[in-house]
């Protein structure tokens, strides 16, 4: 079905390289219409945001450091000054201190815990107060997770908790602006090279394992992905929110 986000405008938060999964769901949403406001973390990410970028419709490339309530402030009117309607919001947004995630849980301090849900969970939140006012025809926010926030996956750690706080914000915020019309869902992608992902320890053999083990004996596409994003964000999936959408090769269904 070519042009399943014709006419829309979608906000894709946490493109950092061509690794990561907001790389693929924008790609995935330029490729079915949709027209694109993109964000970055810091001026040395600008340039490479606009590269990455190039040959989508990109109608602005902001910067926003979600930590910062001001480019919270800044996002909400830059989305209002478009003059149109926001259709969907992508939230690919997660950090952990790369030693709560190489050591046990039960030794994480408090810094490292809260940081973790500021950026991982909170984030979210921050994120959909801030674009809901340009979301006037209602639309789709959606998030990523992983398999971590329900099974303990081994030095996930920190980031597991946070991602199990993200899922529990989703069904929140589904409530809470699905008069709005706007739906909120997640997706649990399967574990993905990205740069993130490497920050895990001993994440090559949590790449091997899900091979061999899942459904599909094969590792997950980014690709796969960012269509599951754009049918979320489509009027096809009008009906569904506060949902946890598994893209994982089917790993989640193993002991």
């Amino acid at each position: 079905m070519p042009g399943l986000l014709e006419g829309k405008l979608g906000l894709v938060l946490g493109i950092a390289n061509k690794w990561s999964l907001a790389y693929a769901i924008a790609q995935s949403f330029s490729r079915e219409g949709a027209r694109l406001v993109l964000t970055y973390l810091g001026e040395h990410q600008k340039s490479s945001v606009e590269s990455l970028a190039s040959g989508w419709k990109v109608e602005r490339i902001v910067p926003c450091d979600v930590t910062k309530e001001e480019d919270l402030v800044s996002l909400t009117e830059a989305m209002r000054n478009f003059g149109r309607p926001l259709n969907a919001v992508v939230h690919s947004l997660a950090f952990a201190n790369r030693e709560d995630l190489s050591r046990p849980f039960v030794e994480t301090g408090r810094a490292g815990f809260l940081l973790a849900q500021e950026v991982s969970a909170y984030s979210l939140v921050a994120v959909a107060r801030a674009a809901a006012p340009a979301m006037t025809a209602g639309g789709s926010i959606t998030t990523l997770t992983y398999l971590g926030s329900t099974r303990v996956v081994p030095n996930y750690n920190v980031m597991g908790v946070a991602k199990a706080s993200l899922e529990a914000s989703v069904r929140y915020l589904a409530n809470d602006l699905g008069p709005a019309k706007i739906r909120v869902n997640a997706i649990s992608a399967g574990f993905v090279k990205t740069a993130s992902s490497r920050a895990v320890k001993d994440s090559s053999t949590m790449l091997d394992i899900a091979a061999t083990r899942s459904p599909l004996r094969r590792n997950t596409d980014p690709a796969e992905v960012g269509d599951a994003a754009a049918f979320l964000a489509s009027d096809l999936a009008r009906g569904v929110t506060g949902n946890v959408l598994f893209v994982d090769s089917g790993m989640q269904l193993m002991g």
